[in-house]
């Protein structure tokens, strides 16, 4: 029997406050790094973002570096909880799936220019590296891995007669290009980098994609 009544309920309240306020801080951190970068970025400048103090950014997170690596690891476990949901959905067939993988990297909800600044902010930081290895090195790996067998599953049904390896890796480097020009402005939009990620499809996969979507086999 709970001698206090409403303990359970104010413990769930003081658990989901403190989860929301770290979530402000984060997302401020994101905001932050996205328009001063890694080394300029100061817990005063999170503090300010969030509307809070500093004091609250240290009971939180302690430090500057801790408040990086849990904004690292929160966009991390987002992108790849992201991709692997449009993975699931698309079902058994390579094609679908590939096209969904190509897809989930222009999702409004994960390619915003705040946070392609923010993880450019972290793979252009000579420092951050150690940490984005231990944080996202097995995440990278799987996600790559993925495109390699779909790439085999694909060539195969195909008969395209390319090397697995060198194509994944040639489309992860498409999509991670069409990400930094994303970023950097230059007029280009989420909706003419799928565009031009889809053309690329198509012309590798002819047997497999149209601009439409994955063919009927």
């Amino acid at each position: 029997m709970n001698v206090f009544p409403g303990a359970d309920v104010d413990r769930k309240g003081r658990k989901a406050s403190k989860e929301a306020r770290q979530q402000q801080l984060i997302e401020a951190t994101i905001d932050s790094l996205a328009k001063r970068g890694y080394s300029e970025t100061t817990l005063a400048d999170v503090a300010d973002g969030a509307g809070l103090s500093r004091g609250i950014v240290n009971f939180h997170f302690e430090s500057k570096e801790k408040l990086l690596v849990a904004t690292l690891q929160y966009m991390a476990d987002e992108y790849s909880a992201h991709w692997s949901a449009a993975l699931e959905k698309a079902g058994d067939r390579a094609a679908n799936q590939l096209w969904a993988l190509v897809h989930a990297d222009f999702d409004r909800r994960i390619c915003t220019k705040r946070k392609l600044a923010a993880w450019c902010a972290f793979w252009g930081e000579a420092k951050s590296r150690p940490t984005y290895q231990v944080l996202c090195g097995a995440n990278d790996k799987r996600y790559q891995e993925g495109f390699v067998t779909l790439c085999r599953r694909l060539g195969e049904e195909g008969d395209y007669g390319f090397e697995p390896e060198s194509m994944a890796l040639g489309l992860c480097s498409m999509l991670e290009g069409l990400w930094l020009r994303l970023m950097m402005g230059e007029g280009l939009t989420r909706e003419k980098a799928l565009a031009a990620a889809i053309d690329l499809l198509v012309a590798v996969f002819p047997k497999h994609f149209e601009r439409a979507g994955p063919k009927m086999l």
